[in-house]
């Protein structure tokens, strides 16, 4: 309950501009901390991840194409732990940073659009399926499903990387189900998206992961139905739109 509160806190912080006094913005400051230290504490491996500047992204690319939603390093794989000193550490030095989890190491990630998301939620809990910790991107744009990982079997066989299901930066042509594991990342709440748009816990990262298939059923029926619903009320075209 502590934590929610906490969250809640955070998530109606002044913006930067706003005004408002330091000692408000210290103690939101020492409430994300808490929560960001509270999912590596869970098993979340973290890195820092840009941010909002403006409309645009702090990486300062021209055009960034996910302005906000990135890892600050190409060596974000690498850099990604649960190590709670480095973690504030990150957090001291780059305040406004969002940061990302890395998939594919402790946990995966099952992203769907929010409505094929509230929908699927729905389904699961009334038939008394455990869902784990679970957050919303956005309003009304992708819910994220953390899952246990398929981790990495005896036989490589088995197993895919994330680049069949989609890739991080070229996810728009991916409208529906994303499994995000090895060689992906998906936003760790809290996180800010231009817009003031928050990335926020519906069910929290102390709720233990449930085993993907679990939840495989309800998400891609719901997923189904959503996109049967878009294409009844866009214009026809090949979808995903061709480049």
């Amino acid at each position: 309950m502590e934590r929610k509160s906490r969250f809640s806190q955070w998530l109606r912080r002044p913006r930067s501009g706003a005004g408002g006094d330091t000692g408000t913005g210290a103690a939101t400051g020492a409430a994300r901390e808490e929560l960001l230290l509270a999912a590596a504490a869970a098993g979340f491996p973290l890195a820092p991840a840009a941010h909002p500047s403006g409309y645009g992204c702090s990486c300062e690319r021209i055009g960034c194409p996910t302005p906000g939603r990135h890892p600050v390093s190409f060596a974000w794989q690498t850099l990604a732990t649960t190590d709670a000193d480095k973690v504030t550490k990150w957090l001291r030095a780059q305040p406004e940073a969002n940061f990302v989890t890395a998939t594919g190491i402790a946990h995966d990630v099952l992203d769907v659009p929010d409505r094929a998301g509230r929908q699927a939620l729905d389904r699961l809990t009334a038939a008394g399926i455990e869902v784990g910790p679970v957050a919303v991107v956005a309003q009304d744009e992708r819910m994220l499903f953390f899952t246990a990982t398929r981790g990495t079997p005896d036989d490589e066989d088995e197993w895919w990387p994330c680049e069949l299901d989609c890739h991080p930066e070229t996810m728009d042509e991916h409208p529906g189900l994303r499994w995000h594991c090895r060689g992906s990342y998906v936003l760790m709440p809290p996180s800010l998206l231009p817009g003031d748009e928050p990335v926020v816990w519906l069910h929290g990262a102390e709720r233990p992961l449930p085993d993907p298939l679990t939840l495989l059923e309800a998400l891609t029926d719901a997923c189904a139905q959503y996109a049967g619903e878009r294409q009844d009320h866009e214009p026809a075209h090949p979808w995903p739109i061709g480049r």
